[in-house]
């Protein structure tokens, strides 16, 4: 990972934490794996009325299997797969700009410093947990 993507990882993870935001990632696949498998074993033992029985209970394990935790989001973003950690760094370089800088202190100093860049950085960030990352995001 190139020195300004890190860095631009700890930018984010700065101001995420500072909000105190929290995310849970859900997993759809994993929910829709419990209620056709909940359909399909219900079929087996119950014919017509068991698929009716087992999609209701697989589709209300899937809903509890994918309610996910919540966790802080610097933890998130400090656990991005590499292709992750640049598609975020993408979307904040857009914000950024031209923007030129040492070291990460350099650039959290900066941007904290200049209140409509951290709000716009942090709009980058929350953009980027619910799109790219299917995230339940919250502020504590």
């Amino acid at each position: 990972m190139s020195g300004y993507m890190e860095d631009v990882v700890r930018l984010c993870c700065e101001i995420s934490a500072e909000k105190k935001i929290k995310a849970a990632i859900t997993s759809s696949a994993k929910g829709a794996a419990a209620a056709g498998g909940g359909a399909f074993v219900g079929g087996l033992l119950g014919g017509p009325v068991g698929i009716a029985v087992g999609s209701a209970v697989g589709g209300a394990l899937g809903a509890w299997m994918t309610s996910g935790q919540f966790k802080p989001l610097p933890e998130i973003l400090m656990e991005l797969a590499p292709a992750q950690k640049e598609k975020l760094y993408s979307e904040v370089m857009a914000v950024l700009g031209t923007m030129k800088w040492t070291n990460p202190a350099q650039l959290i100093s900066q941007v904290m410093g200049n209140g409509v860049l951290k709000d716009q950085v942090l709009a980058a960030i929350v953009s980027y947990a619910t799109k790219e990352l299917k995230a339940d995001v919250k502020y504590d």
